[in-house]
């Protein structure tokens, strides 16, 4: 990681590009989104959770360190939601004293067990880190067709909800992707099954939940106040089968469906000509994937989520989340995935979604995948760490942090054409007018310092790393106001390593996840507005949060 004196050196003497252009920063934008709390939360692959959180007599203390993090700067909590693929291999064992045994059939899946057996200690890993929230997700792929997935789904609802009971539980989950389930080698329905089959198996499986529910937790049933569904668990908009459909068939014909979730990933870990330029560390791509939810949304409901969200009517729809997303499926891809240029990208896909009333963001993980924010646990694949997606949620958190008790509206502020860079705005309300929070640009604009891009071998006389300057009107704010610079900064967008926020690092090996101030990062940069316009100078490869409260 450049030191501090390196970074302020480089915004000296770089040769820096200034746009011509100024870019207006409204007070009231004409679109913006308000995030929820806990915006930026995580999905973990069921086969995987009790790596992440362990068990009572040893929970994961390095993955708690990272959720005390997350909260000290975005001021809530990650909610976790427990499912994946694996969700709908898993059946119950009640004699079983492992929480989990796993078999990988790699003509399946090289990355996660396809034969998976739970046992009641499973459910003990609900228990490990205090003040969070999780969501269950239930085995729909079997469930629905054969008598063992049945008898999973009535035996473990009673431990879930016991686990989850004591203000644990954010949702319940039944099946994932069932858009999928018709498609691949190894699909769990036949062609020919349709939106109206899956509404029926659905809400055979949800009714039994929820009667299990009543029956073991009555407080966490519905009707008593509990919670209700994550649905329908799409894996996108281009599925065998279709929300618009499941819904027109009446999937929440109940009313209990909590938050419309949905998954998202950019593209695939084995798709030709995937780039961190190209697709990645592109704004117009990760704009237009996730526009795609947003027309499918308003086709089902009639408006997009922020006018929804204000409907004058007897039930309003369900807010919109995406409830597992990451960079490339397939668990991702080495080189692309684990690098700072894929934490360059979630931050840009963190600050798009909340801009267009994504209410939560959760990017998956699981043991050993390659996009993950941090392995848990070590493998004989890889070695316990903090991974450069991680820094991504700590800049995500940081920008949607609530200011006092006011939540922030998030605005896109179109800068020019280029893909490679974004910004955004957060204002919130007070004394009866829209203030400016903070500011965030994201400058993606691909810098290497090892060679082939592929973050290990470090160039022997890497080019001069250019600088950008972005000016920006502001309205509503007085001259002379400070703001205040918080930067994500490694060394190139080829970077794995050496990453930090605002001179923190969040490394294992530091402190096992806790913050560490780095000695060599200078912290406490500010500038000021002059004649209503703030000036920053930007690396490429980086993102800066100017701070004005």
């Amino acid at each position: 990681m450049p030191s501090g004196t390196l970074i302020l050196a480089l915004l000296a003497a770089a040769t820096a590009t200034t746009a011509d252009q100024i870019y207006n920063v409204p007070s009231n934008p004409n679109t913006s989104g308000q995030p929820f709390d806990s915006f930026v939360s995580y999905s973990i692959e069921l086969s995987s959770f009790p790596d992440f959180a362990g068990n009572l007599s040893h929970p994961n203390q390095f993955s708690y360190n990272l959720i005390q993090s997350l909260h000290s700067i975005g001021g809530s909590s990650p909610i976790f939601r427990v499912g994946g693929n694996t969700q709908d291999f898993a059946l119950y064992n009640a004699s079983q004293h492992e929480a989990l045994i796993g078999v990988v059939d790699p003509a399946k899946s090289p990355d996660y067990p396809t034969t998976i057996h739970i046992g009641k200690a499973f459910f003990e890993s609900y228990k490990t880190w205090p003040g969070v929230l999780f969501s269950h997700g239930f085995n729909m792929g079997l469930g629905a067709k054969s008598p063992a997935g049945w008898a999973t789904l009535v035996d473990t609802v009673p431990l879930a909800c016991e686990a989850l009971s004591n203000g644990k539980l954010y949702a319940w989950e039944y099946g994932n992707e069932p858009d999928l389930f018709t498609s691949g080698k190894y699909a769990p329905r036949p062609k020919g099954w349709s939106e109206q089959d899956m509404v029926r198996e659905w809400s055979n499986g949800t009714n039994e939940i929820a009667k299990q529910v009543r029956r073991y937790c009555p407080d966490l049933a519905k009707e008593a106040g509990g919670v209700g569904f994550l649905a329908p668990s799409n894996a996108g908009v281009g599925g065998a089968l279709k929300a618009t459909k499941m819904w027109a068939a009446g999937l929440d014909q109940r009313g209990d469906v909590e938050l419309f979730s949905t998954h998202n990933y950019i593209d695939g870990a084995k798709v030709p000509g995937v780039t961190l330029q190209r697709t990645l560390m592109n704004h117009t791509r990760t704009k237009r994937s996730v526009d795609a939810h947003i027309k499918e949304y308003t086709s089902i409901f009639g408006s997009p989520p922020a006018v929804a969200a204000t409907a004058n009517t007897k039930k309003q729809p369900p807010p919109l989340i995406f409830g597992e997303t990451n960079s490339l499926y397939n668990q991702g891809r080495p080189g692309l995935s684990n690098t700072f240029g894929a934490a360059l990208w979630g931050v840009n896909f963190n600050m798009y979604s909340a801009s267009v009333d994504i209410k939560r963001v959760h990017m998956h993980q699981g043991t050993n995948y390659r996009y993950q924010a941090w392995q848990p646990i070590n493998t004989a694949l890889d070695a316990i760490g903090t991974k450069a997606p991680f820094y991504a949620s700590i800049a995500a958190a940081a920008m949607v942090r609530r200011v006092n008790s006011a939540f922030v509206r998030i605005s896109n502020i179109p800068l020019a054409s280029d893909p490679a860079e974004a910004a955004y705005a957060a204002h919130y309300a007070a004394a009866g007018k829209n203030q400016l929070a903070r500011l965030m640009v994201i400058n993606m604009h691909g810098y290497n310092t090892t060679v082939d891009g592929a973050g290990m071998q470090p160039l022997p006389r890497p080019a001069e790393r250019p600088v950008r300057v972005y000016n920006f009107k502001l309205d509503g704010v007085q001259d002379g106001a400070n703001v205040t610079v918080h930067r994500l900064m490694a060394n190139g967008s080829d970077a794995i390593t050496g990453i930090a926020y605002d001179g923190m690092s969040f490394n294992y090996d530091l402190d096992q996840g806790k913050p560490v101030r780095l000695n060599n990062m200078t912290v406490g940069e500010s500038l000021a507005v002059k004649h209503g316009t703030v000036s920053v100078k930007v690396p490429d490869s980086a993102a800066v949060i100017l701070s004005f409260v």
